[in-house]
């Protein structure tokens, strides 16, 4: 072999090995790690390294029409842009190694709005803008993430707590399973005038648990189970000739086609039905069991509601709030995002609260007057997770402070003994006392209303801290309007408060999200707590504490938080692509939270919300600091609204 094919050998094997060396480099990350190996392999052959020294321009709006699409292979790169108030420069995004830009503008086939600016020395690979539109047209999953962005990444990382879970219990099927592919199956019907005996043969006939009434235009009017003929047969309600109108379950749940498995799951649950009608176009098209349920969840979603409120004794509803652990690992398996498991533990403790209370009502009388059994703080946002603590109050009507003062003492020693038996199932007892069986928060509803104004008229430190738990409520058990009067007095007297609602402002920013310079996690530095942040407080209540102000400032009732801000955005009061961005990066803590719980849960450890972000994989590690930088923007949106 000569010199020269001995040079070209040599530099022909050193290209290659850069190649090979780009692509492991690349395949640390997504969109890059779930692209076939030559679509990878395209993009490498087609990209060339270019350095930028600290300070220098890498891509900024007065160069015109993007170019490159930009892969930072070492260093950091600051996305920057003119703050909202006018003044100064805003940095509204930090790029790290495995992360690209400008992916929007280069879509888009223009400028870049952003300065991009290396932040250190550093070296980017870059893709020509005719080899990424060819991508963008053979690799599915290098378009979705061109596309969707940080939307696809949480797709990717859903998808994988999903078969990770389904390993272990061998789902095979998924809660956003439409209606309309459960029931398949024509429904069986009858109209008007069908006598109960003529009813029982065509159940039988059919093999149906279910008997559905339809009207002329064949809506439902009415459902008959096997469990109503069961009630008629014990209770001799009925003769076999007897119209089935009087007999069955008038109105019926309906859903339409395009409604899932768990909004069917949700339903039942909420109303302690075992069946529903599937309703188009205003016409019958099926029926959904909870056993067709069971046989796609494997998960007894409905049977577990129904035993909670069917239990006898406070110790039987201890015992089956061990299975809601088992349940939510189900829940993960079938798709359920952290927002439906949330709803879905709230309602599991909503039915636990309720039965608690009626199975004291027993036991020690009823104290001869109506109340209100009031929630705060997460349970009243329906946000409750695994490890909760006990956030409640009562609520009653009285015609002034001395018939309050009397009803007060009739209520406190039943309010104190549901407070107790909510501890044995694992409510634990609030360290502040915000409890029902404390005289302070067992209340008429005018000692509310006054309560409430005085908070707002004297924000001080204290205030401000109740405003955070109280404000966020909703009735659980009991009459629900004198609730709604004092969440609607409640909007009013904030409305007219313009001083309460910047102090709430400047009180949401005293959280800051736990990230510094170049992306870095902010974490404890001595202690027990050492290298560890908190989820809960750096992480999701920065979201919490801005969605309340805002909807209380705006007249939103709502106190979920998630609901918050998709009212936010209808009212215009913020962008609807904040308000998903806002979503998106709630639902991912939340999510590396409830996984958290659950590791906690399985190794017999107490339930905390601290966490080493070093026990994440690079996929989280990169998503939650892109979530933690939306609770930045969320901020920074509340003090420049409120001046601070």
């Amino acid at each position: 072999m000569s010199k020269t094919d001995a040079f070209a050998e040599t530099g022909k094997t050193a290209v290659m090995q850069n190649i090979q060396g780009t692509m492991q480099f690349l395949l640390q990350y997504p969109p890059f790690d779930q692209m076939e190996s030559g679509h990878l392999a395209y993009l490498v052959e087609h990209c060339r390294l270019r350095f930028y020294a600290a300070g220098d321009s890498v891509v900024k709006p007065a160069d015109g029409r993007v170019e490159h699409l930009h892969i930072i292979k070492q260093g950091h790169v600051l996305g920057q842009r003119p703050s909202l108030s006018g003044n100064g420069i805003d940095t509204t995004m930090e790029i790290a190694p495995g992360e690209c830009f400008p992916v929007a503008a280069l879509v888009g086939e223009r400028p870049t709005r952003t300065d991009y600016i290396a932040a250190e020395d550093t070296f980017c690979l870059l893709l020509e803008r005719q080899a990424f539109a060819k991508l963008l047209t053979s690799s599915d999953p290098f378009r979705d993430f061109a596309l969707r962005g940080v939307s696809s990444l949480l797709d990717l990382v859903n998808q994988q707590v999903q078969l990770k879970a389904a390993e272990a219990l061998g789902a095979q099927y998924s809660l956003d399973t439409r209606l309309g592919e459960l029931a398949a199956r024509r429904p069986v019907a009858c109209t008007a005038g069908t006598s109960l005996r003529e009813a029982v043969r065509m159940m039988n006939e059919h093999q149906v648990g279910s008997l559905v009434m339809i009207d002329a235009a064949e809506y439902p009017i009415g459902i008959f189970t096997l469990r109503d003929l069961r009630q008629v047969i014990a209770d001799g309600s009925g003769g076999l000739e007897q119209p089935l109108e009087e007999l069955m379950t008038p109105d019926p749940a309906c859903l339409p086609p395009s409604a899932t498995a768990f909004d069917a799951a949700l339903t039942m649950t909420q109303r302690h039905i075992a069946h529903l009608c599937v309703v188009e176009n205003d016409r019958l098209v099926g029926v959904i069991s909870e056993r067709d349920l069971f046989s796609l969840q494997r998960v007894d979603l409905v049977h577990l509601a129904r035993t909670i409120s069917g239990a006898t004794r406070v110790e039987n509803l201890a015992a089956l709030r061990g299975d809601i652990a088992h349940l939510i690992d189900s829940m993960l398996a079938h798709g359920a995002s952290p927002a439906q498991l949330t709803h879905i533990i709230t309602q599991l403790n909503d039915h636990t609260v309720c039965r608690v209370i009626e199975l004291m009502l027993e036991k020690h009388g009823a104290p001869g007057v109506p109340f209100t059994w009031l929630v705060f703080g997460s349970e009243g946002r329906r946000e409750q997770t695994l490890h909760t603590d006990q956030d409640n109050g009562i609520l009653f009507e009285a015609d002034g402070p001395a018939a309050a003062d009397a009803i007060r003492g009739r209520l406190l020693p039943l309010a104190r003994e549901i407070n107790q038996a909510l501890d044995q199932c694992g409510f634990t007892l609030c360290k502040g006392n915000i409890m029902a069986g404390n005289p302070e928060l067992c209340l008429s509803r005018q000692e509310w209303t006054r309560r409430f104004a005085g908070i707002i008229h004297s924000p001080n430190a204290e205030n401000l801290l109740r405003s955070t738990i109280f404000f966020d409520l909703r009735a659980v058990w009991g009459p629900t309007q004198g609730c709604r009067e004092l969440a609607d007095g409640l909007l009013e007297t904030i409305a007219d408060s313009p001083l309460f609602q910047r102090l709430m402002a400047s009180n949401a920013m005293q959280h800051r999200p736990p990230i510094g310079r170049f992306r870095d996690f902010v974490v404890a530095s001595r202690g027990a707590e050492k290298d560890t942040l908190d989820l809960k407080v750096e992480g999701l209540t920065p979201f919490v504490d801005g969605a309340r102000i805002l909807a209380l400032a705006n007249g939103i009732r709502e106190s979920n938080t998630l609901e918050r801000f998709r009212q936010l955005a209808a009212k215009g009061v913020i962008e609807a692509k904040d308000a998903a961005s806002y979503e998106e990066a709630y639902h991912f803590i939340q999510l590396i939270r409830m996984q958290h719980h659950q590791r906690q849960q399985r190794e017999g450890r107490t339930f905390g919300n601290r966490l080493d972000p070093d026990t994440l994989n690079s996929l989280d590690q990169r998503i939650l600091r892109e979530s933690f930088r939306q609770a930045q923007r969320l901020q920074s949106r509340l003090g420049m609204r409120y001046q601070l």
